[in-house]
């Protein structure tokens, strides 16, 4: 065997040992961390000054996953010695679920059985259920929200839709106490605000909130007394509401929404519904909505709101909505068929027909 090749053997098995002696060194810091989550008793032991702090987090979703990531590597920090996860049993694993795994953190599903005694601090990020008074009171600490709007504008379960759907030019995300019996109505911890851009949809929102969350969390348990101690009343003079949504949300209006309505619905939304109507007795979906130029809404200033003609210039259909506006829409698509594009709808169900425009109701 050459000496080049004696070189390349020993370095492989100098490579294969420290991946073996890493994933040891690894496998002990978790199991260690994982007996740190039984060993903090309420009732007789002294609540540490500056952490390292024993955490239950209450998650479900992608934005959730964000804080929950964030968490996981202060384990190295000493500001975590303990992190277990609360989430929801689904038939598809969650997001909350799929980063506990690969982390191997302990798992509890919800509703608990019972207090848990063993955790300073309760965080929620995107749980969407109310916790009771007996699981907030079984930490020290109290329980931490890390919500999606600059509370109080907004509260409820889909504040980054309702920022969006009603043209909000700035958002942003509060850590907040969390209180029994109703949602968001807790002192504020901590607050940022971020611009909402004039095209920017629902996933790139979602996502940006998401990582200023988990920012705001990483922050707040730098001094997490501290953090606490600051924390201020809302104002609920400015409170505001953002239910949960269905897909009833998604119809058109055409006589009662401008064009910056609806194209603000469709941001509100995108990924979730597309915008629906109907075309006599069947239910239309419509798809790469914007705004039209002026230019172009201009000549349709005296049709009726739920207009539709093709502009085979642009490949797209213009539809009249109330006042001046247009929006215009790329691709569609009608009940029983699949998605079409704006010259195919044209060809079927306006020239179709012998028709320059048909109505939406």
């Amino acid at each position: 065997m050459s000496i080049s090749n004696v070189r390349t053997l020993r370095s492989k098995q100098f490579i294969c040992s420290f991946k073996k002696l890493r994933k040891v060194l690894t496998f002990n810091v978790k199991r260690e961390v994982h007996i740190n989550c039984h060993a903090f008793n309420k009732e007789s032991d002294q609540l540490p000054n500056s952490g390292p702090w024993n955490v239950l987090f209450f998650g479900t979703n992608g934005f959730a996953a964000e804080s929950l990531k964030t968490l996981y590597n202060k384990y190295d920090s000493k500001i975590v010695q303990c992190l277990e996860v609360v989430t929801l049993k689904t038939a598809k694993e969650n997001a909350v679920i799929n980063i506990a795994k690969e982390k191997e953190l302990t798992i509890h599903y919800w509703p608990l059985d019972k207090a848990i005694y063993n955790f300073h601090i309760g965080i929620v990020v995107s749980f969407g259920h109310l916790i009771p008074s007996k699981i907030i009171n079984s930490f020290p600490l109290g329980m931490l929200n890390v919500h999606g709007s600059l509370l109080p504008r907004w509260r409820g379960a889909a504040p980054i839709i309702y920022s969006l759907m009603n043209g909000d030019d700035q958002t942003g995300v509060t850590i907040m106490r969390i209180k029994p019996k109703k949602f968001d109505i807790g002192e504020i911890i901590l607050q940022k605000e971020v611009n909402i851009g004039e095209h920017e949809t629902l996933p790139q929102l979602h996502s940006k909130l998401a990582k200023l969350g988990a920012y705001l969390l990483e922050k707040t348990f730098e001094d997490l007394p501290g953090a606490l101690r600051s924390a201020k009343p809302q104002n609920e003079a400015n409170a505001t509401y953002a239910p949960k949504i269905t897909s009833k949300i998604a119809i058109v209006k055409w006589d009662e929404m401008s064009a910056t309505n609806i194209y603000n619905l469709h941001r509100a939304l995108v990924g979730l519904y597309p915008l629906s109507t109907r075309l006599g007795n069947k239910t239309v979906k419509l798809y790469d909505v914007m705004i039209t130029h002026k230019s172009i809404a201009k000549k349709f200033i005296e049709k009726p709101p739920g207009m539709v003609t093709y502009d085979k210039v642009s490949n797209e259909l213009i539809i009249k909505c109330k006042g001046a506006g247009c929006i215009s829409v790329k691709r569609i698509s009608v009940q029983g068929k699949s998605v079409m594009t704006a010259g195919d709808f044209n060809n079927g169900y306006i020239i179709g027909k012998n028709e320059t425009y048909i109505l939406f109701s």
